[in-house]
This record gives structure tokens, C-alpha cells and sequence, in this order.
């Protein structure tokens, strides 16, 4: 690894931007990053970040690859109020119907909200000596020649010129294709999968204790297709609760407190009215909701033209079901892989652009292939349904119900949920054989049939 050039311009200083600042700033002289957003000097949501106030999920994958880039981010995260946490043990997974059996895992989590998280990033990133975090500064369009882009073009008319320009502006792709087009470089298709999800998010006052069986996170996905629904309730710093309720297809809560607890109320499980009854607001005003209409991938990999200069990163490349939890992770491992690949062929040429976007689509397949799969197993799911879906989801739905009497099968979820496996980690033969029988003695195997 060395410096491979001059100059490095990211458009959008999200995690995934600012994850590629880091990356690039060891590969480039100068690395500048460009924000339309008035960025905080706290760790406060944006309106860049719609979705910033609801409940996050850093994988355990993700969090790995951020200690290594961000040396000890875990203790700083932790030693801020951060809440660290076993995902075998402190998380109660309702899923299918029951719990999932909890078991000591050994893994790390830490649960906190995406600001604060952005902004501990960003305030790593703005130290670097070579790298500029500019907020309150649009980018009007691309500027270069045929098939090169050479820069950015600023609101004010003003020019930034680099050789390389990262696009991390998030789902807002329409434009950079547009800015490409004039370029002569094409742009991907798309694969839209729609799934109408939308999500409700209070902020309660945390004491500790109030969650059931004393612990830190509850995740509740129903049971499809009859229901649509779906609940997450994270402990985070500053002694919070945040609870965030919603669904897929229009099964989303309401904002006003006591819709929100209605909603509540009629979950499969009371683990979420409970601790809302034993719980403050932290203020009285309604909840935030944000909805989701489609998840959306870019195969930019396919692509037989791509522009000298350039690459998209994180959700310009793929958006997913934000139910899942899979973004900030799969942003982050795409900046590792971007950098791994100027390391191979030493400049920002086409021919690093395309094996970038190969390494980038291996990233994407898993968690693409888990979040889309599980979206169809509702009928009201459109876009392209990748062949064996319904099979998979067949057998998936038995580990799932197995997952409740059985830590095996628990834990071959928890790995490939965090990316830390395959979803072929599932189908080893020996595998299937017990979770099919352990699945028969799950407690909401009879209600399924």
C-alpha cells in the first residue's frame, strides 16, 4: 500500500463516505469530502439522514472492519455510552412465531444510534492530516471528458478536480446517471424490489431492567405472509431506549403516542407494551416515521463501459429493505474492498473500476440475497425473484423454527445475519437433517401448519 495519487473528491459524508475518506486517504495526497448537509458538531441527527432517528444495526462484520480502519472505535463507542452486548444472549429474537433460544455466543455487538456513530467517524476522519470535510457544499454535476471524469462541478459554478470521485450520495442515483450520460458512460440496470415499508420511532428514558428477562435489545419480525409487522427496541447511549415499529406493505404504525401504543398492544408478543408501560417519552411530541417504498440494485458489475476516474459506493450501488439492518456494514466493507482493488492496479483506471465492482457485488450478494428472499415471502413483493427463492425460503422458515429449541441452528443464523458466513452455511447437509428435526419441536411449529 502507498500513495497511488494526487487528488480523491467523495461526494456525501454519510458513514459509507466517510469510511472511504479513511480508506483512500493512506492511496491519495488530499481526500476531500463534500456534504450538502450542515453537518453537527454534536451527535445529532441531519436531514440528509431521514432515516438517522430510527433504530440502527451495526453487524458484527461491520464492526470489525471499523476497528481495524478506526484503531480501539469499539472502547471509544463503548467508553461514550455506547451499550455492548451478546447477540446470542441479550438480544430476545421473536421470529416465526417464538423466541429463539438465547445462548452465550462469544461475539461482540454494540447497540447506539447512526448519529452517533456518524459523528464519532467523522470526527476520526476530520483528524486525518490529509482530509477535508467540506459541509454546506453541493455538487452540481460531474465535469471530463469521454468516458473520464476529471472532477466535480460545484453549485457555485466553481470546480474541484481529482483523480478519482466517489459517489456516496446515497439512493439519489437518477442524477449521477444523468452526470455520467454526458460523459458517454452508461448507466446500470436496476433490479427494483418493492416492498412499501415504513417505521415508526420513540425514544424512551432507560433505567434499566424494563426489557424482559434483563436484556439490551428485542427484535420481533411476524410471521409471514399473514402478517406484515415487525418491532425493534435497542438499548443506546445516554440511558435510552429506542423503539421503532412498523412493517412491510403499509404496516406501519402510527406517530401519534397513543396509535403508537395501539400498534404496540396488537404485536404477537407483549415484550414491546410492556416496556413502553414501564417507560417514560423522552419528550411528548409525535414519533419520526420514515418509509421506504423499494429496495434497489445497481449492477453497475454488468456494465461493458465503465467511466475512467470514478466509482459509486454503498447505497448508489444497492439500497436495501433498511429492515435488515445490512447498509452501514455493507458500505463499509465495499470501502475496504475499494481500496484493495487501487492497491492492485495502482490508479483509478476502468480496469480498477471494474474489478471494484466485482468485489463490491460479492459483498452485496449476501446480504441482497437474504433481505429480497425474505421480502417475497409476502405476495404483495414485486420485482425479479431470483430463481429457488421460494424453495430456500421453504427450508429457511424450518431453521428459523428450529433456531427456538435448538443453539445450532441459532447460531448458524446469527453468522450468516452478521455476515459472518454464507447463507450456503445453512444448507450443509448435515445441517438441514437437524434443523428439520429440531424445527418439529419448536414451540409455534403446530400454530404454523
Amino acid at each position: 500500500m502507498g500513495v497511488i495519487g494526487g487528488h480523491a473528491v467523495i461526494i456525501g459524508g454519510s458513514i459509507g463516505g466517510l469510511v472511504a475518506a479513511r480508506t483512500l486517504s493512506s492511496r491519495f495526497t488530499s481526500v476531500t469530502v463534500l456534504d450538502r448537509d450542515r453537518l453537527p458538531d454534536t451527535a445529532a441527527d441531519r436531514k440528509g439522514v431521514p432515516q438517522s432517528p430510527h433504530a440502527h444495526a451495526l453487524l458484527i462484520s461491520g464492526r470489525r472492519t471499523l476497528d481495524r480502519l478506526f484503531p480501539a472505535l469499539t472502547d471509544e463507542l463503548i467508553a461514550g455510552g455506547a451499550v455492548p452486548f451478546d447477540p446470542g444472549h441479550d438480544l430476545l429474537f421473536h421470529q416465526m412465531g417464538a423466541l429463539r433460544t438465547r445462548f452465550e455466543s462469544g461475539q461482540l455487538g454494540i447497540s447506539l444510534t447512526r448519529a452517533y456513530l456518524e459523528h464519532t467517524i467523522r470526527r476520526r476522519v476530520a483528524a486525518l492530516p490529509n482530509v477535508e470535510i467540506r459541509d454546506r457544499t453541493a455538487v452540481s454535476g460531474l465535469f471530463g471528458v469521454s468516458g473520464r471524469v476529471l472532477g466535480v462541478e460545484l453549485d457555485d459554478g466553481s470546480r474541484i478536480g481529482a483523480e478519482l470521485v466517489v459517489d456516496a450520495t446515497g439512493r439519489s442515483a437518477g442524477r449521477t446517471d444523468r452526470w455520467l450520460e454526458e460523459l458517454d458512460c452508461p448507466a446500470p440496470k436496476t433490479t427494483t424490489v418493492k416492498i412499501d415499508v415504513g417505521y415508526t420511532t420513540r425514544v424512551m428514558h432507560r433505567q434499566g431492567g424494563e426489557l424482559a428477562d434483563d436484556a439490551l435489545l428485542f427484535l420481533m419480525s411476524a410471521v409471514p405472509p399473514q402478517d406484515k409487522r415487525a418491532a425493534a427496541v435497542f438499548a443506546v447511549e445516554g440511558d435510552r431506549w429506542i423503539v421503532t415499529l412498523g412493517g412491510w406493505h403499509r404496516s406501519h404504525a402510527p406517530v401519534d403516542p397513543e396509535g403508537f401504543t395501539a400498534f404496540a398492544d396488537g404485536l404477537p408478543t407483549s415484550i414491546v407494551s410492556d416496556l413502553l408501560a414501564r417507560t417514560k417519552p423522552v419528550d411528548d411530541q409525535n414519533a419520526e416515521r420514515f418509509t421506504y417504498p423499494a429496495a434497489r440494485r445497481r449492477w453497475f458489475e454488468r456494465l461493458k463501459k465503465v467511466p475512467e476516474g470514478f466509482v459509486a459506493l454503498g447505497d448508489a450501488i444497492c439500497s436495501f429493505n433498511p429492515l435488515y439492518g445490512q447498509g452501514m456494514t455493507t458500505a463499509t466493507l465495499e470501502a475496504v474492498e475499494l481500496a484493495r482493488s487501487l492497491d492492485r492496479h495502482g490508479a483509478a483506471t476502468p480496469a480498477m473500476a471494474r474489478r471494484f465492482y466485482r468485489a463490491a457485488a460479492r459483498v452485496i450478494d449476501t446480504p441482497w440475497q437474504m433481505s429480497t428472499s425474505s421480502d417475497f415471502m409476502y405476495p404483495e413483493t414485486v420485482g425479479a425473484k431470483g430463481v429457488g427463492t421460494d424453495l430456500l425460503n421453504r427450508y429457511v422458515r424450518q431453521v428459523m423454527l428450529a433456531s427456538h429449541v435448538s443453539v445450532p441452528a441459532h447460531r448458524v443464523m446469527l453468522d450468516v445475519q452478521h455476515l459472518l458466513a454464507k447463507p450456503a452455511a445453512v444448507l450443509r447437509p448435515d445441517r438441514v437433517v437437524r434443523s428439520l428435526i429440531a424445527a418439529r419441536r419448536s414451540p409455534a411449529a403446530g400454530a404454523l401448519d
